[in-house]
């Protein structure tokens, strides 16, 4: 039997950073994936392909919607090969996943394909898809089982024409009309794409905004900005049936007066969030706890019941974000190194990878209202920028809320170009608990859409933005 210091159940972000760390630190680490490819959904099936297809579908909308005003000219009809583009997806996908082979070859961690469950506190087995098994032993055990699509109790997905994302990531054509159950992150992302590609697609969300986590201005804008791209929204409906007829889907809601709405597409995107997944882990004969949820449950330092057991990312508390999971991962395999790690969960940034995109990381005006926490808001309009007008990405702004009397930065929210790679500088300074007079008086080069980050900040100090 094999014996290890560690072992991880799992090869998602969270789960293969944790497995790099602890051997960097010396520890014989195994990690246990029931995927024939490492990286979790991540990598397989969610945030690279999906930004793969943001991408292709981008540089699609601009050939057909922009390159004319740009003094670039096509001849003959610019057309979608969505074979090639679901290629190339995939080519992005079989790049990064056989990295993360690279990786693990390099930091000399073994590597064991199969179904993960628990024999006991320290010893998992491994069912392979051959049918047969292993067993191995560690000291330390790594939860990072990570999650799956939510769906609805009385939805049947049928994974071809009512469908979860990882089927949404695929499709042999582009729908006639898409209708997206959820107006979160990801249906707002795959919606984007196949709206560029030429579908019509409607959003039929249960809350009454988009978005629905993030701060109120940015769930705002966002949803006027897509309208304007022609994506139709529906608020404050409440599905109660979807029903497939040979190629049509019937979704069935009643709206915020409890009259009955109904759609009629080709496609149904279920979209209504993730669940933690300890499916085939076998938590009980480890003794470890699950709470309401179904996560596992742990401490601060992401320590289960079982004092040899640990577990990260999507499986546990918190924002299910790729980053977030690395950031446990490292933590954990510090912790069992003996170090002192720390993580700030108020300082995880937040991003929607829609164009605009959006990002956000801190505290919403929602939530510092209902703290009682007195505050003072800068913003500033993307459209105002010189490097906004020349690329054509006008929409957008920056908002940045800083405290009162102290001006420490408590949140900056933004959407606008680029804004995913922007909102780190917010995340820098907030960690080393600036204000916003600090972020003014930095020299921000120009020109750029960082620049917004600089006049959101003089806006917030003493209402000084200098160029609207």
């Amino acid at each position: 039997m094999s014996q290890y210091d560690v072992a991880i159940i799992g090869s998602g972000p969270g789960g293969y950073v944790a497995a790099i760390r602890c051997a960097q630190l010396g520890m014989k680490t195994a990690i246990v994936e029931k995927y024939s490819t490492l990286g979790g959904t991540c990598l397989n099936v969610g945030c690279i392909p999906s930004k793969a297809l943001l991408d292709s579908s981008h540089h699609y909308e601009d050939a057909v919607k922009h390159f004319e005003e740009h003094g670039i000219e096509i001849p003959g009809e610019v057309k979608v090969n969505l074979e090639k583009m679901i290629a190339r997806k995939q080519g992005v996908v079989d790049q990064t996943t056989k990295g993360i082979e690279f990786l693990m070859n390099k930091n000399s961690i073994d590597v064991h394909h199969g179904l993960g469950s628990f024999k006991d506190a320290t010893h998992v087995n491994i069912k392979k898809d051959d049918g047969t098994g292993e067993t191995i032993e560690a000291k330390n055990i790594i939860i990072a089982t990570g999650s799956k699509p939510s769906t609805l109790p009385f939805i049947t997905l049928d994974k071809e024409r009512i469908i979860t994302s990882t089927e949404a990531l695929k499709l042999r054509e582009v729908p006639k009309h898409m209708i997206i159950i959820g107006g979160g992150v990801i249906g707002l992302e795959l919606g984007q794409v196949y709206k560029r590609l030429g579908a019509d697609v409607s959003v039929v969300e249960f809350m009454d905004r988009i978005i629905p986590g993030m701060d109120g201005a940015l769930s705002k804008e966002l949803m006027k900005v897509m309208k304007k791209q022609k994506v139709k929204f529906h608020l404050s409906h409440k599905v109660k049936s979807v029903e497939r007829k040979g190629d049509e889907v019937i979704v069935k809601a009643d709206d915020k007066k409890g009259q009955e709405v109904v759609f009629k597409g080709d496609y149904c995107l279920v979209s209504v969030g993730r669940r933690p997944y300890t499916d085939g882990l076998n938590v009980e004969a480890a003794g470890i706890t699950l709470d309401e949820r179904g996560r596992v449950a742990v401490n601060e330092h992401l320590r289960t019941n079982v004092p040899n057991i640990y577990a990260i990312g999507d499986v546990v508390k918190g924002a299910m974000l790729a980053h977030k999971a690395e950031e446990e991962g490292t933590m954990v395999a510090e912790i069992l190194a003996g170090q002192k790690p720390h993580i700030d969960y108020n300082l995880i940034p937040g991003v929607v990878y829609t164009w605009p995109e959006v990002a956000a990381v801190g505290k919403t005006e929602e939530e510092l209202k209902e703290a009682g926490i007195d505050y003072k808001v800068g913003q500033f309009p993307m459209r105002a920028l010189g490097r906004a007008r020349a690329s054509m990405d006008i929409d957008g702004f920056v908002k940045i809320i800083a405290h009162k009397d102290t001006d420490e930065v408590l949140g900056v929210h933004m959407i606008g170009a680029r804004c995913a790679d922007l909102i780190t500088e917010a995340v820098t300074a907030m960690e080393f608990r600036a204000s916003a007079e600090d972020i003014s008086r930095m020299s921000h080069a120009h020109p750029t859409y960082a620049e917004a980050v600089k006049e959101a900040a003089l806006a917030a100090t003493a209402d000084r933005a200098l160029h609207v």
